[in-house]
């Protein structure tokens, strides 16, 4: 009889759920979310000028009222599946966004990040993507996961473009996946793997790296361009 290809043997001891314990960079602090401390700073960063964009792509907000804003993040914040964290800027000790780890299968070892908002103040920031790659170092290094996932509208360019830079691979379109706010959503589907995250993380930290950055600021070496010297 011809033996049957099979699969590579793997640890199958189960990754860990997320649990209640604070996430701590440089720039930014990802903490379980505590509606008491942070619940005013995210009903701001959430309503903020040029906020209304946010939450065209994703399945929650915007709110029609700060009642019932707080309703959904007091319930959201005992939830274990999704598993959200609240984004603490360390300069300004704000609450300015939130994201989530999601679809969690520990047997499977794959979590997926999602539900991701950041009020105009942290978009496009060192803490945006410092809360990023302190996130992905957990779910690798501490839960034990080797599939990292990210999902996203087909429509949402900034988030295709986003899973790219923070080096998810491109796997291919789910078409028809979702009805999303009464309209079609095909779902664009990106992955980090365990045996990659060696490279992502040497990126991160030379990109997040204060010499990284001149006195204004500004990078010196993109994410994508270190992410190709890590890989090589």
């Amino acid at each position: 009889m011809t033996a049957q290809p099979v699969g590579e043997p793997v640890d199958a001891t189960p990754a860990e759920r997320p649990y209640r314990t604070p996430l701590t960079g440089r720039y930014v602090d990802v903490v379980p979310v505590d509606i008491d401390v942070h619940g005013d700073d995210l009903y701001q960063a959430a309503t903020a000028p040029g906020a209304d964009s946010i939450w065209t792509y994703l399945s929650i907000g915007p709110w029609p009222s700060r009642s019932s804003f707080q309703a959904w993040l007091a319930e959201y914040a005992q939830s274990k599946d999704p598993f959200p964290y609240t984004l603490v800027e360390k300069a300004s000790g704000r609450a300015l966004g939130m994201a989530t780890y999601m679809r969690i299968e520990p047997a499977h070892r794959v979590i997926e990040v999602g539900s991701i908002w950041y009020s105009p103040a942290l978009q496009r920031s060192r803490a945006a993507t410092e809360a990023m790659y302190l996130m992905a170092k957990h779910a690798f290094e501490h839960l034990r996961y080797r599939r990292y996932e990210w999902k996203c509208n087909s429509l949402n360019e900034p988030s295709r473009r986003a899973a790219l830079r923070l080096g998810f691979t491109y796997e291919g379109l789910f078409r028809q996946h979702m009805i999303a706010r009464g309209r079609n959503r095909d779902t664009a589907w990106f992955s980090m793997l365990d045996l990659e995250w060696p490279a992502r993380r040497a990126a991160f930290e030379r990109w997040l790296a204060p010499e990284n950055f001149d006195a204004e600021g500004r990078q010196r070496l993109p994410l994508r361009a270190l992410r190709s010297v890590a890989d090589a």
